[in-house]
């Protein structure tokens, strides 16, 4: 018999979230037993980082989101910035520690979740079920054996793609000696940063008071920085761009994710499954992760109550993850500037419209009418083109930038 039915590796955002939602019961339906296998302390398991989503109702995690705004600022190269109100849409933040803290309080009360520190080293699939091999800490290895596996960990690759760019980050908490940040008002998208030859970057500011806030610098390209190199970028933006004047930083963060239009394989075995980012929840041309994740893991949850077959469904519709692909030919491409595309989309097309476009949640009328304030000509181009292009395979970087490569996101 299976020592659970099912196994959760990982326990990052996504792990995390399918465990929570399986703890509870259900009157009338099943409640199965879940082993939730977290990696030790050490380079397998990520340091803090932040997660941005937005949302109209009240969500499951509330209870985890650090702060919440309505409006939201994009700044262009040059010129008057456009700021817009995203009601009935908040912008929340959400920490990765007080994200582990609110679910293990409740993990730690369900009589059907049990939590294992191990490294994973091989899931298997078998006859009716998947072995989990796992090491711990002293070294001893173990089976163990699940109805059905659900994997989080981060992929060693990514299936060919005709194109693919790396939105990578590197941010400062900071605190300033003098007031200088809104804090009513997320910075999205500040283009005013030294723009790379290829690709695109901007600042980005989630700000808790008048005088904290997290500041970061973004880049979608093909290659991260050095650290050397994002640090330099950020005090650019923090001292040159922003003008902060004195200010103590307090943490840094850093992140790599992957933009690909690369169809990512939500199933590896029979009873074997990928979530999260591992699992395709990712916009593909926005970096955005977490709302993707709560829609599969939610599904997936149902479909083990009900007793039917939990296959993890697609983060994004189908009709959004093709026009990704498009945008994300154009900007390789360099057929549109990336700056001044987004500054016009954002200064053209209603905050709370644009955001629902980004989540997948617009009407095909309304992507219509989106697309046609986007440059037509290269993106049109670009759509044409792409049945034709070859997929290539990607290397991702083997070594992190700046000491980690988190599964992360904020921007």
């Amino acid at each position: 018999m299976p020592e659970a039915n099912v196994v959760v590796v990982g326990a990052g955002a996504a792990g995390l979230s399918l465990a929570h939602r399986l703890a509870e019961s259900v009157p009338g339906l099943r409640t199965p037993s879940v082993v939730l296998v977290d990696a030790p302390p050490g380079p397998l398991r990520p340091p803090p980082r932040t997660w941005c989503y937005w949302t109209a109702e009240p969500g499951r995690f509330d209870a985890a989101v650090r702060a919440e705004w309505q409006r939201l600022r994009v700044r262009p190269r040059t010129g008057a910035p456009v700021e817009g109100n995203t009601g009935p849409l908040r912008y929340r933040m959400i920490r990765s520690d007080d994200f582990e803290r609110v679910v293990s309080h409740d993990l730690a009360r369900s009589p059907t979740v049990r939590r294992l520190e191990a490294t994973v080293e091989a899931v298997e699939d078998v006859p009716g079920g998947a072995h989990v091999r796992l090491r711990d800490a002293h070294g001893r290895t173990r089976v163990l054996s699940a109805r059905w596996v659900f994997d989080s960990r981060p992929p060693g690759s990514l299936p060919a793609a005709r194109t693919t760019l790396l939105q990578h980050f590197h941010g400062w908490f900071v605190r300033t000696a003098r007031p200088v940040f809104d804090p009513a008002a997320v910075e999205l998208m500040d283009f005013r940063t030294p723009q790379p030859a290829h690709g695109l970057s901007f600042g980005y500011i989630l700000p808790a008071s008048p005088c904290e806030a997290l500041v970061e610098y973004t880049e979608f390209s093909a290659h991260p920085l050095t650290p050397d190199g994002y640090e330099a970028a950020v005090s650019h933006y923090a001292d040159d761009v922003l003008r902060l004047g004195e200010r103590q930083v307090l943490a840094r963060e850093t992140g790599v994710i992957t933009m690909t239009d690369a169809p990512v394989p939500r199933q590896t075995g029979a009873s074997v499954f990928r979530i999260g980012a591992a699992g395709g929840a990712t916009r593909p041309a926005t970096g955005y992760t977490f709302a993707g994740l709560q829609r599969q893991t939610r599904a997936v949850a149902d479909a083990l109550r009900r007793g039917r077959h939990p296959a993890p469904p697609a983060a994004h519709p189908l009709r959004s993850r093709l026009m990704d692909a498009v945008l994300l030919r154009a900007l390789d491409s360099g057929r549109v500037d990336g700056p001044e595309l987004f500054s016009r989309l954002f200064a053209r097309v209603p905050m709370a419209r644009l955001l629902r476009f980004l989540d997948g949640d617009t009407r095909p009328h309304e992507d219509l009418s989106i697309g046609l304030r986007t440059p037509v000509g290269p993106m049109l181009r670009s759509a044409l083109e792409l049945p034709r292009l070859p997929r290539r395979p990607f290397d991702l970087p083997t070594a992190p930038a700046t000491g980690h490569l988190p599964p992360t996101e904020t921007a």
